[in-house]
């Protein structure tokens, strides 16, 4: 149900922010770059959520449930926290290999401290674009500062989510 509330926000303002772009040119252009933004996007959510799919079915739940079940307590945080940043890929890629591990087993708590460790600590976001863009000192001290996040994510979330 939620989902479908932030649909129609998010539909109610674009088309709230279309009828104001001033003429017909700018109107033309925005359904240029919906156009172009879907054409990317489209086809690497269809592959991920495809591959979501494979994957999940071929987790072994056996040792989903052993390695990141909910019952695993500060190893399996410890574990997701660890795969998170070694995750290569973007968005697509995390979002549906938590799907697949939810599926497969592994528990919510574990799933969040995964998702949360890949956002803070993406290996290839850090490497590529935090260090080079704002130098070593700064991108050690925020990972520093980051590092109980993913932990507090996961103990939080298996206190409330049981």
């Amino acid at each position: 149900m939620n989902i479908i509330i932030g649909t129609v926000i998010i539909g109610a303002a674009a088309i709230w922010m279309w009828r104001a772009l001033p003429n017909g040119v700018w109107r033309l252009a925005a359904y240029r770059n919906t156009f172009d933004t879907l054409k990317f996007t489209f086809p690497r959510i269809l592959i991920a959520l495809l591959g979501a799919s494979f994957f999940a079915e071929l987790l072994p739940t056996e040792h989903m449930q052993d390695w990141f079940g909910k019952d695993t307590g500060l190893q399996g945080l410890l574990m997701a926290t660890i795969v998170g940043p070694i995750t290569p890929g973007g968005a697509f890629v995390s979002f549906a290999i938590g799907a697949a591990a939810l599926k497969a087993g592994a528990g919510v708590a574990n799933v969040l401290a995964y998702v949360t460790s890949w956002t803070l600590f993406s290996s290839t976001r850090i490497l590529g674009y935090e260090v080079p863009m704002m130098g070593r000192q700064t991108a050690l001290f925020r990972i520093m500062i980051c590092l109980p996040i993913p932990f507090l994510v996961g103990l939080l979330s298996g206190l409330f989510l049981q």
